[in-house]
């Protein structure tokens, strides 16, 4: 039986009036390729949530279309190519919004600060995209982890100072361009942004000789929760490419029964 001549239930009125924001799939597993800071591509495993907007009128939206988009941009996905996809969302689906979210750990290649011993480190990120009748947007979501010390603990105390491992999430959204692009921001370069503002680094790899480095450098440069978000703010700030950024630091407390956590959203004091 061919499939024009199968009911197409999803396309039947709904007598409700009531509109859907979002509706699509999640949780869905896909290879894609990004690319690294030197224009290489870089494989990953993404998971991947698409939706659109469902007028009140149409009882549900086709599930199937998700996929034949998806598939007909097999490669590359990256904030070049997410315009073009949401464009075919909509345009498959006949919406007038369309939303997409690509999670992957992207690894980078850490040199151990003394024995230079190299060794790759995962950090999550995601591309947010959305299409409308007026506009696109895109924003990068990285999550960087970092070593920070307390600096109350280091004052306070005879010798030594707690620390522990700490969390640092940077959102930004690009400064698009006059041709509907953005401008382009690495994520190699958000991470070193995140690692500047902790305390020290974190390596899948140290030796003893790197160890005694990485301690001492931590409690050289204590900070707070407070400090992380502000140093991070800072330097998203001075940077022309950036339209508006969220970040937030979250230290899993070494000594304490909870964590601490600070957020700075552009815009506000």
């Amino acid at each position: 039986m061919k499939s024009s001549s199968l009911p197409d239930i999803q396309a039947t009125p709904d007598e409700r009036g009531i509109a859907i924001d979002q509706v699509g799939i999640t949780d869905l597993r896909y290879p894609i390729q990004i690319l690294d800071r030197d224009g290489k591509p870089f494989p990953t495993v993404a998971n991947i949530t698409m939706s659109v907007h469902l007028p009140h009128h149409f009882k549900g939206t086709h599930m199937s279309r998700f996929l034949e988009v998806l598939a007909r941009h097999e490669g590359e996905v990256t904030m070049r190519t997410l315009p073009d996809i949401l464009h075919d969302l909509k345009k498959r689906l006949d919406a007038e919004e369309a939303h997409i979210e690509v999670g992957f750990t992207y690894f980078v290649t850490k040199v151990a600060p003394v024995s230079e011993l190299p060794a790759k480190v995962g950090c999550d990120c995601t591309f947010l995209g959305t299409s409308n009748g007026t506009h696109d947007d895109f924003a990068l979501r990285v999550v960087v982890p970092v070593t920070t010390l307390c600096p109350c603990s280091k004052e306070i105390s005879e010798y030594g100072a707690h620390n522990q491992r700490g969390y640092v999430t940077l959102e930004i959204r690009p400064r698009q361009q006059e041709d509907g692009g953005w401008d382009l921001i690495w994520i190699e370069e958000l991470i070193a942004i995140a690692e500047k503002s902790g305390s020290a680094p974190l390596y899948a790899l140290l030796k003893r000789s790197d160890e005694r480095f990485v301690t001492m450098q931590a409690y050289e440069n204590p900070v707070f929760v407070e400090d992380v978000v502000r140093n991070v703010a800072a330097q998203l700030k001075a940077d022309a490419r950036v339209a508006s950024f969220t970040v937030k630091a979250v230290n899993h407390e070494s000594i304490h029964d909870h964590n601490a956590f600070a957020v700075v959203v552009s815009g506000t004091n």
